[in-house]
């Protein structure tokens, strides 16, 4: 009966787990230790202000615009992601290699190249995972959970470097307990206002069987648009221990409208 309960449980996990990487990987930036070099954070001399006198809330209007704009321009990109889930000792439990091919305003489709490992979990993660994506990519829900001011409150938190990136530190606030949504911080570049990374957990309990939820997700530029670098997410599961979840986003091509500080069109290559 107990071997039966596990099994059980198991499933469950599986099945919950997915459904949190959904969550995490589809909130969306309004129409988006460290990886990168992280230095501390040097406290903002205001709890409300930088020292160039911007509010939290301007700073993330300002993403929120320079995103915008990015979106208008960015016409279609593709991409390589390698989906990866291990233990707490670094064995890997399960690994998929997936064509990404996204197409604006919000359409994206997914192709998988290869997979190894565990059936349980490239059917019940990976797979969920990626019809959970492609659904939510253009999904009327996303104002719900976008980063805005109409679902979090911000607050300065600071400024640090990652790797060349001087940085915002913005701490996030839901204003709601919401499984699809999150707190901790944005970290946003402090010249262009693209958002670098967002660290926190989510909102709300997830599943019963997962117990604690850490997530940080990283971008790059590329040209002038910032698209995922890396997301890594470490779950405490209930009888099954921690498992640490890795994404990685590689050989971009992008195909924009014109580049931003340049209008000249153009398909861009990225390894």
């Amino acid at each position: 009966m107990m071997r039966v309960e596990l099994e059980i449980s198991r499933f469950e996990s599986l099945l919950a787990l997915a459904s949190m990487m959904t969550v995490l990987l589809g909130a969306p930036v309004v129409r988006a230790q460290s990886f990168l070099g992280e230095e501390s954070v040097a406290p903002a001399p205001s709890k409300y202000r930088t020292v160039e006198g911007l509010a939290a809330d301007e700073i993330v209007e300002r993403m929120i615009e320079r995103n915008r704009l990015r979106d208008e321009h960015l016409q279609s990109y593709s991409a390589i992601r390698t989906y990866e889930i291990q233990d707490s000792r670094g064995q890997v439990s399960a690994k998929a290699i997936v064509r990404v091919d996204y197409h604006a305003p919000g359409t994206k489709t997914f192709q998988k190249l290869s997979e190894d490992g565990s059936w349980e979990i490239r059917k019940l993660v990976f797979d969920r995972l990626l019809e959970g994506e492609e659904e939510t990519s253009s999904s009327q829900e996303r104002s719900e959970t976008a980063i805005t001011g109409k679902n979090y409150s911000f607050t300065v938190g600071g400024v640090a470097n990652l790797g060349a990136n001087h940085c915002y530190v913005i701490e996030a606030k839901p204003k709601r307990k919401d499984k699809y949504l999150f707190e901790g911080e944005l970290w946003i570049d402090a010249q262009d206002f693209g958002i670098v990374r967002i660290s926190g957990h989510p909102a709300a309990r997830l599943s019963f069987w997962i117990n604690h939820t850490n997530f940080v997700r990283e971008y790059q530029k590329l040209d002038d648009f910032w698209l995922p670098y890396r997301d890594e997410t470490i779950v405490d599961v209930k009888a099954h221990g921690t498992k640490i979840f890795r994404i990685e986003h590689q050989q971009y091509v992008i195909h924009a409208a014109n580049n931003l500080a340049d209008p000249v069109a153009g398909l861009v290559p990225h390894n």
